[in-house]
């Protein structure tokens, strides 16, 4: 359905990134900081998963090299 365009490292970067916000959530206080932690760790998360990150292609940026792509 949608190219991929995020590389492995950009991918593991992005999950890894998105579990600790996940984590740092459940220990929040304030409910707002809580929420937009959640949907972030949860995009993050879900773009790590999918390899497709729709703001790279708004901007037409790819982090996979060449080689990576045959």
């Amino acid at each position: 359905m949608f190219e991929i365009n995020e590389s492995e490292k950009d991918r593991r970067n992005r999950g890894l990134l998105g579990l600790v916000l996940l984590l740092v959530s459940a220990f929040l206080f304030s409910s707002w900081l809580k929420i937009v932690a959640s949907i972030i760790g949860v995009l993050l998360i879900f773009t790590a998963i999918t390899g497709y990150c729709a703001l790279y292609r708004v901007f037409k940026v790819s982090t996979i090299k060449k080689e990576e792509k045959k």
